[in-house]
């Protein structure tokens, strides 16, 4: 036996899971929110209960002390040397990886290189990993990269169209992210099915608020909305996804701005916040809504807009589909979004959707679709930790 902890940092936050491997049995599990803000959140579970403390934590190293500290004091384990591996989610591994490694020194300067693609994430991710090896010095450790799924693409779907020469001296292409929780829920989807993942096609939508939807076939990845960096595809929380290039330097005449500064611009105060000027969340959009804000309703109504072109355009490219697979938060969470995405499906894909258990079910899996659906519809929570905690075991045994 051993224990792995999985780690899965976002750039305000810090979601963790602490397995006794090989039985994939989870000890503990919480996450650090809000951090960089004025008050910070930081949760743990412990025996089913749930602990939760308010207080400033200004960065992702006061996140991994909490955790460590909360593993003492919950007496989770005797002591921290006890924890053998720890297993990092990265959202940027390029064209290097198509799988998880052990960590030495060339692969955290190529996470490092490919900072400029995922400056939200990679800095955290690094941040994390530095914490625990100074904290935990004994600790071996495994990058599982968001990018690694999707490195089965082929050259037509990941190469843009711009001089080639971008491609093969820059590498400039499609790469994708939330590779782990796409290949959690196909695999997790086909189960539920009672087949194979090589034996189904399924579209999985990523809704969260940072959100990508994948098509794949016989349990590889075909195509993917996210491209060179998290900003592309679907529109999200903070992010502008796809929109056409000429806004981009348009903009930064207009506003006179530096490339640096555009980046903050759609990174930051655009998709949700930026249309509806209420916020990022898609539940306080959703209450603006009910309240007859015009551009909340807008937001919703872009967002179904985007997320229906995607998918509708991989039902096309895979040929047939078997399932469509929602999740995290506002895919497994957002009963009105849902159902207007399925809705706006309906029709085109043949979907027969139960519509009263859509608007009462989160978080958990289910199938929302009836029999005579021609296309299976569920919300299969993700579990990207589970996923990084197996590639920890498996490198590092």
């Amino acid at each position: 036996m051993s224990k792995i902890i999985s780690v899965n940092s976002g750039s305000s936050s810090l979601k963790f899971q602490l397995f006794e491997m090989p039985d994939e049995k989870v000890l503990t599990s919480g996450q650090a929110e809000r951090i960089g803000l004025e008050m910070g959140i930081f949760t743990i579970k412990v025996n089913g209960e749930k602990y939760t403390k308010e207080l400033p934590i200004p960065n992702h190293k006061v996140a991994v002390d909490l955790l460590l500290e909360a593993f003492k004091e919950y007496k989770i384990v005797e002591s921290l040397d006890e924890i053998t591996g720890a297993g990092h989610r990265v959202v940027q591994g390029g064209s290097y990886y198509g799988e998880s490694v052990v960590v030495d020194d060339l692969v955290v300067e190529r996470v490092k290189e490919l900072i400029p693609l995922a400056p939200l994430h990679n800095p955290a991710h690094l941040v994390c990993y530095e914490a625990f090896k100074e904290a935990l010095p004994h600790l071996g450790h495994v990058f599982v990269f968001d990018t690694a799924y999707h490195q089965t693409m082929t050259e037509e779907s990941f190469i843009f169209p711009v001089p080639y020469e971008w491609y093969t001296d820059y590498k400039v292409r499609r790469y994708g992210a939330h590779g782990t929780s796409h290949q959690y829920i196909a695999q997790r989807t086909a189960e539920l099915m009672g087949k194979n993942v090589e034996d189904i096609n399924v579209i999985t939508c990523h809704l969260g608020n940072g959100a990508s939807i994948t098509a794949i076939k016989g349990g590889k990845c075909v195509n993917t909305s996210m491209g060179l960096s998290p900003l592309g595809g679907i529109m999200m929380g903070t992010r502008c996804g796809d929109l056409d290039p000429t806004v981009i330097y348009y903009m930064a005449n207009q506003l006179k701005c530096t490339a640096d500064e555009m980046e903050v611009y759609l990174n930051k105060h655009s998709g949700m916040l930026g249309v509806s000027g209420v916020s990022s969340d898609a539940r306080d959009v959703g209450d603006a809504a009910k309240e007859g804000n015009k551009r909340a309703i807008l937001t919703q109504e872009i967002y179904v807009n985007r997320v229906i072109n995607v998918v509708g355009g991989y039902y096309m490219q895979l040929g047939s589909v078997d399932a469509i697979a929602f999740t995290a938060g506002l895919g497994e969470n957002d009963t009105y979004l849902r159902g207007k995405i399925l809705e706006a499906l309906e029709e085109g894909m043949g979907l027969s959707i139960d519509y009263e258990l859509n608007a009462v079910s989160r978080a958990k899996e289910i199938k929302l679709s009836k029999e005579d659906s021609k296309v299976a519809v569920y919300i299969v929570p993700t579990n990207e930790e589970l996923v990084i905690a197996r590639d920890t075991h498996r490198l590092l045994k």
